[in-house]
């Protein structure tokens, strides 16, 4: 993971959010992975925070779409907030 890579989290009633801070590596899109596995289940929508990101590695954005490609059905509700979420789930 990128060093200065944080996700910051918190959550109302039913729903997850998660704000990102740093540079957005392969590690990093892992750790983001690894996240959204974890509590899925547990929230009805995660909201996910990109104002924050440094820069967005290509790697990163790769490992990141691939991993979430192969779980798409286990990730129903989830938004993508700020100016750097659409470069995450775009190439």
């Amino acid at each position: 993971m990128a060093s200065n890579f944080h996700i910051y989290s918190f959550n109302t009633q039913n729903s997850l959010h998660l704000k990102l801070e740093g540079d957005f590596d392969g590690n990093s899109a892992y750790d983001l992975i690894n996240k959204l596995t974890k509590y899925n289940k547990d929230f009805y929508e995660i909201f996910i925070d990109t104002n924050d990101l440094n820069s967005i590695h290509p790697f990163g954005r790769e490992v990141f779409q691939k991993k979430l490609g192969a779980l798409k059905n286990q990730f129903l509700g989830i938004t993508f907030m700020g100016r750097n979420g659409n470069e995450i789930l775009t190439y």
